[in-house]
């Protein structure tokens, strides 16, 4: 008689492209820096403070878990590292120091070490962190408030919060152009839309992100933006500015492309990517938060392990061997 093995695997992910987690780690932080170095030239020493802060308290507390849960030391896949370079990213220059820390163990401990850590989070890390803090001390996330202080060559003013307060189209003050140069108040490395660009194209030739969930989750945003405007042309902004403002482009680059809470399938990646999408659109239209991308994708990172189980049925009839 044959001898059967029952093999217990866990959901996600199952993508592979050849290379080591310590050097897809490095290229994801490799395709974040022209954003980072934009941001860090623009806000100045208070924002290379905020991601170096961000960065060693999230892997000082990796080091710590891997102690206290008796694990084998992980800081150097870089995984930890960043969790809290991108993080940084979503803070304003002005975050005080207490309020990274508090992110940076809410990302690591919460929302990766106690599921398991690398590859057992069912939520993006760097999304729980981020979405406590906003809970907690929503102050801290308003840009106009936060950098009320810097002096910029342009309006003081955070695009979605001229959209979401002044009830007019925010294309009154801000240009698409400016936009995608950065052109516009905000975290540190989530402005410079050209540099998101540069970065998500770069990640997708290598390998390193599923082309499929970002060009569905940017799909997904133009679609639902598109039928608001239709709606109202008065009352809603379009695609474009939906797109190129506040964390969206960032989150279809980084944020909902994080491998152990996206689908690995081709037509649950699409849908995927389309519900994201049209969430965020949903939320800052209709909802209460003038984002809406931290909530959205951790909501789609909810369902994530129902859409992946859709699959197209098989073509074709069994064939009986015996």
């Amino acid at each position: 008689m044959t001898k059967r093995i029952k093999l217990t695997v866990s959901h996600a992910p199952f993508w592979h492209d050849g290379d080591s987690i310590c050097k897809m780690n490095l290229n994801m932080i490799l395709a974040a820096m022209p954003a980072v170095i934009f941001g860090i030239v623009k806000f100045g020493m208070p924002a290379l403070g905020v991601i170096l802060l961000a960065i060693s308290a999230s892997m000082f507390f990796e080091l710590v878990m891997n102690f206290a849960m008796k694990r084998p030391i992980s800081i150097m896949d870089y995984d930890a590292a960043l969790i809290g370079l991108l993080f940084g990213m979503m803070l304003p220059a002005t975050t005080p120091w207490w309020v990274v820390v508090t992110g940076a163990l809410v990302a690591i401990v919460i929302g990766k070490q106690i599921y398991g850590g690398l590859g057992a989070n069912p939520f993006n890390p760097v999304l729980v962190g981020v979405a406590i803090l906003m809970i907690s001390w929503p102050g801290y996330f308003d840009a106009d408030a936060a950098l009320l202080n810097y002096e910029f060559d342009f309006k003081a003013l955070a695009p979605l919060a001229a959209l979401k307060h002044q009830g007019v189209s925010a294309l009154d003050f801000f240009s698409i152009k400016d936009l995608i140069m950065g052109n516009q108040v905000g975290s540190i490395g989530t402005t410079f839309g050209l540099g998101l660009i540069i970065g998500g194209v770069f990640l997708i030739v290598r390998g390193y992100i599923r082309w499929e969930i970002t060009i569905s989750y940017i799909a997904g945003i133009i679609i639902t933006a598109l039928i608001f405007k239709m709606s109202n042309p008065q009352g809603f902004a379009g695609p474009m500015f939906h797109l190129f403002s506040g964390y969206t482009l960032f989150g279809a680059v980084f944020l909902a492309t994080e491998n152990s809470s996206s689908p690995v399938n081709l037509i649950p990646m699409l849908i995927y990517g389309l519900l994201g999408g049209t969430m965020i659109i949903l939320i800052r239209n209709i909802g209460a938060y003038p984002d809406g991308t931290v909530l959205a994708i951790l909501l789609t990172n909810l369902v994530n392990p129902l859409i992946d189980f859709i699959r197209p049925k098989a073509l074709g009839r069994g064939v009986n061997n015996a």
